[in-house]
Order: C-alpha cells, then structure tokens, then sequence
C-alpha cells in the first residue's frame, strides 16, 4: 500500500524517467540480440534467424588472422600511450585553469580549449595535413626554409605516433577539464585559509589539498580510462593514418570496417566487437576491484 501511495506522489518523476528508459531498451538493449551473429554463418537474405549455426569457428577464425594480431596490438599500443599522455593532460589543465585569478583570462583560456572537442575528426584532419604534411605542411615549410630536411610526422611511424598523441591531446583535453573543475568548485575554500595561515605555498597547497580532494574523479575517469583500452574509436586513426604507418595505425576498429564492413563479413565484424566488449568488462571489472583494493576507491 505504502508504494501505490508513493508512485502516486511521486508518478510525474516516474514519467520523466519513461523516455529514457525507452529509449536505452531499444537502442542499447535491443541490438544486443544481434549478438547471434557471431555464432552464426550469418547470409543478408536469410537474416539472422535462417543463417547456420557455426558455434565458435567464427572465433577460431578471427584469432588465427594475423591481421587480427597486429590490430590488437596497436590498440593496446595506441590506447595505453594515450592513457599516459592525454589522461594527466586535462588534470593539469584543470589544477592551472583553478589557479588562474584573473576573471577574464581564465574564461578565454577555457573558451580555447574546449574548441576542438565541437570539431569534427574530418575537419582535424584536414588540419593534420594542412600542419603536419611532408610537401606542405606549415611546420615543414618552415623547416625546410631553414634548409634543414623535411620531417615526416604523417608517413614515418614513429613521427606519426607522436603527431597521434599530439593531435589526441590538442583534440580532449580542454574537454576534459570540464569534469576536474566541477570537482574542483567542491573544494572547501577554508581549507586554503587554513593553509595560508600555516604557511603553505602555492604548488604545497596543490599537493596536499587540491590534488587530494580530486582523488574520487581521478580514480572513476581512470577505470572508465582502463575500461576502454581495448575499444578505440574509428575517425581519429582511420582519418590522421595512411598506407605508409598502416603498421602502426591499423586498430581493431579500422579492421572491423576492412574486413568486417567493406568485405560484407558481417560475422568476422561482430565477433570481433564482442571480443571488445568482453575484454573492455573485465578491464573495468579488473581495474575497479584494484582501485578498491589499494586506493578504497570505486564505481561498483
């Protein structure tokens, strides 16, 4: 009786919420029936339900193609290197952005750097080429009117790992600042008079305060981080790679539209992104019993 009467206060809330919930079961819950596909010789015409039963050779299949091999690796690769080098970025940027005590300088800074997470992959792309190109880039035609030999940020593989991160971090860490500094608003400002009045500095008060009291949104961002190492999106290496560094800019994602996509093999493609799936669980799963562990900190 207690909860007819409080679905009854409270139904409007109830009906906000049905929308959402619609919509998750069908966009995100419904799809997972295809699924299936993996298991099966999946045929266009037959659809789903009349295509053959194949079990796990689909599997066997995959993880026997060297392609299959190397794409994991740059993916691991990729995403951990991203991981050490775009995950501080927006913390920094976020503990500098707190610090800064002019108004309207901060508003601008801030301003600038959320700019490039609202454009679009193609049209950082063209950016790539337009900076980092060997023939006409604006970096190398600046190098060369020095006299000194062209460097190749776009057709070397380690010059385009280093222009990959570059571009990553250019691309989210304005974005990312956003969260630190909601956390950072949190902070207790008596915490920083009682600092000052103990003497502290500056970078003392960064150290046993602000980084801190961020800890919480540290450790969430870092198993969500953690959670997708083997998942990667498509624009960014599909677009800034070529031939040349395919080595090293070939991931899962790429392989999936390749082989999956381009070739028709609907079934390679989704076992593959159940194999992503899978992995990216006990990755979160994994990292989020650690967390507790060691640091008492989770999102489980």
């Amino acid at each position: 009786m207690n909860a007819i009467l409080y679905f009854k206060r409270y139904w409007q809330m109830y009906a906000l919420l049905f929308l959402p919930v619609l919509y998750f079961a069908i966009f995100k819950y419904g799809p997972m029936y295809g699924i299936i596909i993996a298991f099966k010789d999946f045929n266009f015409f037959q659809g789903i339900n009349g295509s053959e039963w194949i079990g796990l050779d689909a599997f066997r299949e995959v993880f026997a193609m060297p392609d299959f091999t190397k794409t994991l690796r740059n993916t691991l690769m990729l995403n951990l290197l991203d991981l050490m080098v775009s995950f501080p970025a927006p913390l920094i940027l976020a503990v500098m952005l707190y610090e800064l005590k002019i108004t309207w300088f901060k508003k601008i800074s801030q301003t600038i750097l959320y700019i490039p997470h609202f454009i679009s992959w193609v049209i950082i792309g063209g950016i790539v080429y337009q900076v980092f190109g060997t023939q006409s880039g604006m970096i190398n035609n600046i190098v060369t009117s020095m006299g000194f030999d062209a460097i190749p940020f776009l057709t070397d593989k380690n010059d385009w790992l280093f222009t990959y991160l570059i571009v990553g971090v250019w691309q989210s860490a304005g974005w990312g600042t956003i969260i630190y500094l909601a956390a950072l608003t949190g902070i207790n400002r008596e915490l920083f008079e009682a600092a000052d009045v103990d003497g502290a500095g500056r970078f003392r008060k960064i150290w046993s305060i602000t980084l801190p009291s961020l800890k919480p949104t540290i450790v969430t961002l870092l198993i969500i981080s953690l959670g997708n190492m083997i998942a990667i999106g498509f624009e960014r290496p599909y677009i800034i790679g070529n031939t040349s560094v395919r080595d090293y800019s070939d991931v899962l994602s790429t392989f999936v539209y390749r082989v999956g996509i381009e070739s028709g093999q609907y079934t390679i493609a989704t076992v593959v992104g159940l194999f992503q799936a899978v992995v990216g669980l006990v990755f979160v799963l994994g990292a989020n019993y650690a967390s507790k562990k060691l640091a008492d900190q989770s999102i489980l």
